[in-house]
């Protein structure tokens, strides 16, 4: 079950591999099939917990959701995903994200599952249909969605008091290559958009994608070299992504960064985020900082170096969180940034280009949604390709590009710091799930208990 889900969910990988391998299509389909077995390895995980604890006497829907929480949670994934994206389309049904992340919506979903399957399960297994449960699950599912209609509610009248600003966002839609054969060309390309967002009125902030200006530049001078490139004319405050270099005193000779730079006003950089969710073999070598002698092997494998900072970004009195690339669809770490200060923007910058016209820049939005509910703040999100967009508080998308076209786009964003209990506790719920789930795979239930496997 796994793989086909991830065969057919992730059929955007063979291209790239294509693309960028050079390998012939036979040998991207192998890798590409051996990369989606790992993959299905959490869809294998949930069943083998849950039939492990149905054989030791614990009740197979509870172990079944556990279990299911427990995949999500624990499974380490190149290419992470979340069940509850597939309602990411329905905001009534994400609210409770404030809650408990994706994976409370997700048991939601799965009690509806329940409900639905309990007649199937009782002829089956020759037994009487337990009605009774079957609606009470779909009264969870009930409440969930009467939760979700009063919290939009609120959330849409907190967001009417609050400040507001106008943010622009930039899509320059730079190939990959022509990135770096002409590096300015995408900087003329911000530029001469963010103008233009300007005529149609005054912006309090601009956001250009991933690596927008892609020339790397010594980290010491960064302060003066790029108001002396740019940012002194804008005139307004920009957040734009960057390529800083690092003189190191090993193999290497030196190393990048993968960062998010701040300007005010003034042109003055007052802020900075280095990227620290890295690709290996691709932005660096596993253990390359360890081991140099590695690069000397792979001269052209990336010398991008992590962040350690979680610092959200200071701007006149208002902080923004940033995450780069796929950063934005790891609950765990958006968490983290936010405990850092008191953010009251949530921006992402990312480069979905290499994954072609594919469905991939679409389920990168989705999955991203998620972080807006969990923290109740309006999300900016600039890509160099597609798809970019603004979110509210609730996972409306107000505004979106389309894939592949030069467009740039402005909201009136509000100004918010409301803490959500997924902000305080994260995923504590869930690893407290884990833990029960595998004692129960582990330990057989009591017999004075008296219950039945199913029953």
């Amino acid at each position: 079950a796994g793989f086909t889900m991830t065969m057919t969910g992730f059929y955007w990988l063979l291209d790239m591999l294509e693309t960028f391998s050079g390998f012939s299509t036979p040998l991207c389909l192998f890798f590409m099939a051996v990369l989606c077995a790992y993959q299905a390895g959490r869809i294998a995980l949930c069943g083998w917990l849950s039939a492990r604890a149905e054989q030791r006497g614990w009740p197979f829907g509870p172990a079944f959701a556990l279990s299911f929480a427990a995949s999500e949670l624990v499974f380490p994934l190149l290419f992470p995903w979340f069940y509850a994206a597939t309602v990411h389309q329905l905001p009534v049904f994400i609210q409770t994200a404030e809650l408990g992340g994706p994976i409370l919506v997700a048991m939601i979903l799965i009690a509806a599952n329940f409900a639905v399957v309990e007649p199937i399960l009782a002829r089956l297994e020759k037994r009487p249909v337990r009605w009774r449960l079957s609606a009470a699950l779909l009264g969870i599912c009930g409440l969930n969605a009467l939760y979700g209609a009063l919290r939009i509610h609120q959330v849409d009248a907190l967001v009417a008091r609050a400040p507001k600003a106008r943010v622009g966002l930039v899509q320059a839609n730079m190939g990959l290559f022509a990135k770096r054969l002409d590096r300015l060309e995408g900087l003329r390309r911000h530029l001469m958009q963010t103008a233009e967002l300007y005529r149609q009125g005054p912006l309090d902030l601009i956001v250009w994608s991933e690596t927008s200006v892609t020339d790397p530049v010594n980290e010491a001078t960064a302060k003066i070299f790029y108001p002396w490139q740019f940012t002194s004319r804008l005139g307004i405050p920009a957040l734009f992504g960057a390529v800083l270099l690092r003189p190191v005193n090993d193999e290497r000779g030196y190393v990048f960064f993968n960062s998010a730079l701040l300007s005010n006003a003034k042109g003055e950089i007052v802020g900075r985020y280095d990227k620290q969710y890295l690709l290996g073999f691709g932005e660096y070598i596993p253990l390359g900082d360890r081991f140099p002698t590695l690069y000397r092997w792979s001269p052209n494998s990336g010398r991008f170096t992590p962040g350690t900072s979680f610092e959200p970004l200071p701007l006149d009195g208002h902080q923004i969180a940033v995450f780069i690339c796929y950063e934005d669809i790891i609950p765990s770490f958006v968490n983290k940034i936010m405990r850092h200060g008191d953010p009251d923007l949530l921006v992402n910058i990312t480069n979905d280009a290499w994954f072609g016209d594919t469905t991939e820049p679409w389920i990168h939005l989705a999955l991203s949604q998620f972080r807006a509910v969990e923290h109740r703040r309006f999300f900016v999100r600039s890509t160099n390709s597609g798809v970019s967009a603004f979110i509210d508080p609730v996972g409306r998308v107000l505004s979106h590009t389309r894939t592949f076209e030069t467009q740039a786009l402005a909201e009136r964003v509000a100004w918010l710091r409301p803490r959500t209990p997924y902000r305080t506790i994260g995923d504590f719920p869930w690893w407290l799930a884990t833990f029960a789930i595998f004692g129960a795979s582990i330990f057989r239930r009591p017999a004075r208990i008296g219950l039945t496997s199913r029953s």
